[in-house]
């Protein structure tokens, strides 16, 4: 197995190569580079079996070299910063270690490795969903991870037009798709930004960035028109007072 390892700081780089000849001394490591480009460029032409990948360095992005990569080449993103998770799934990554990586976490990104464990995505899914987990207790949810068959994809929060309640889950519409959520409404609107989603109905809410315009008919009901939806929204009466000045 051939390997290389790109990281802007020299004595981090250094420093894994040295873990990694202790935990796999079978490993051959073929390359330490130090910027973004010279990593692209490496994969290009060593078509390494894995690459361990900074995401910031000069140059370009891990993420971006990471697109130099062949199919078969498992991809470790070793980074400081845990708000790429999502682009790292996205690219298949074997695996995402988080700095400062400990010699247990290490340890078991090589047994995956080793065991060529890691192209399943449960490993992945397990990893991703700490990080969102982690970034959504600082904040409010900005990205929902959704089941779509033997799939799942990612949407950001800020393409959703709007939640329709659908029994125990959530129906997620989007200006192009309709997806399930295995969420309830009540517990998704929890976690959402109050000053960008308003719930309109007991079983609605409507990211506001969507309105357009709330039309009220003779009898005081109130319904909104969408920007990137063509069907009307209902608005209850306990809600219509959000839309007197509409």
């Amino acid at each position: 197995m051939r390997a290389i390892i790109a990281d802007d700081e020299q004595h981090l780089a250094d420093d894994l190569r040295r873990r990694l000849q202790t935990l796999w001394p079978e490993l051959q490591i073929d390359a330490v580079l130090h910027d973004g480009l010279a990593a692209a460029q490496a994969l290009d032409e060593l078509k390494p079996d894995i690459a361990f990948l900074d995401i910031r360095m000069p140059g370009q992005s891990g993420l971006d070299a990471a697109r130099a990569a062949a199919a078969d080449c498992r991809v470790v993103f070793v980074t400081a910063f845990d708000d790429h998770a999502v682009q790292a799934f996205e690219l298949a990554a074997a695996d995402y270690l988080l700095k400062p990586v400990s010699d247990e976490r290490l340890q078991r990104c090589v047994e995956r490795l080793q065991q060529r464990s890691m192209f399943a995505p449960d490993a992945v899914l397990a990893r991703l969903q700490q990080l969102l987990a982690a970034q959504n207790k600082s904040g409010p949810l900005h990205w929902l991870r959704i089941q779509v068959g033997q799939a799942v994809r990612m949407v950001a929060v800020d393409e959703v037009c709007y939640f329709q309640s659908a029994d125990k889950y959530t129906t997620v519409l989007t200006r192009d798709a309709e997806l399930l959520l295995r969420t309830p409404l009540k517990d998704l609107i929890a976690q959402l930004d109050p000053e960008q989603f308003w719930q309109v109905h007991r079983g609605t809410a409507v990211n506001v960035k969507q309105i357009v315009s709330a039309h009220h008919d003779l009898l005081g009901k109130v319904s909104l028109n969408l920007r990137d939806r063509p069907e009307k929204i209902a608005v209850s009466r306990s809600h219509a007072h959000l839309f007197r000045q509409m």
